[in-house]
């Protein structure tokens, strides 16, 4: 398969390729630093680290590394005050819904693979409605991205080989996963990298800055 044959299937990380998930996750980082009596963080600062998970949101508020005392209780308090609202203000990218639309009414199948916990993900899939024919997430299986597992079985929920898979990302174990599955590996422009780091120097297959370009790719 070549970069660019038209795929069979698409597949899509969650946070920052397919939904804006910053706010939610910007409102319960700034309430761990409220909580330890910290002023709000800018937002800017924190959408950046939003791909990196809970991990880096606990040690962007409060400046505990991971192994720090104190962190694992943080990041629990974090992920708390998400889950109480994990679609209060999380969106499909307003440029990926008519692909979707139009990709749904097609009959061609696509799906999500994320590293975010399932307790968090399918209650946001659900609240906006989506519908993919698969749904990976981080607790599903014994493996997670950058490891081929998760995209591997979502090609086959979808009935489809890997070889026929774009895969839809907005960071670097992204873009290794899907190399390491076989699937054309497409790096995005709209998600939350951080500004020293050039999503389009990524070894990916394809480059979109935005969800027009990605669409007009798919024809």
């Amino acid at each position: 398969m070549t970069a660019l044959t038209r795929p069979a299937a698409l597949l899509f990380d969650l946070d920052g390729a397919l939904v804006d998930t910053a706010p939610d996750l910007a409102r319960a980082t700034n309430a761990l630093r409220a909580h330890h009596g910290l002023s709000a963080l800018p937002y800017p600062v924190i959408r950046a680290q939003v791909s990196n998970g809970g991990s880096a949101l606990v040690e962007l508020a409060l400046g505990l590394a991971r192994e720090a005392p104190g962190h694992d209780e943080a990041r629990t308090f974090l992920l708390a005050a998400y889950g109480e609202a994990v679609a209060a203000e999380s969106r499909v990218f307003p440029s990926l819904a008519p692909l979707l639309e139009a990709w749904e009414a097609a009959g061609a199948p696509w799906g999500i693979v994320t590293n975010k916990p399932r307790a968090y993900a399918a209650p946001l899939v659900e609240a906006l409605a989506l519908s993919p024919g698969a749904l990976l997430c981080a607790d599903d299986l014994p493996v997670k991205k950058p490891d081929p597992a998760p995209l591997h079985e979502a090609a086959r929920r979808l009935g489809v080989s890997p070889q026929a898979c774009w895969y839809i990302g907005d960071h670097l174990r992204d873009i290794q996963a899907a190399r390491a599955a076989g699937m054309a590996a497409v790096a995005v422009g709209w998600g939350y990298t951080e500004t020293a780091d050039d999503y389009r120097r990524w070894p990916a297959d394809l480059w979109f800055e935005t969800g027009e370009a990605l669409a007009a790719a798919l024809g």
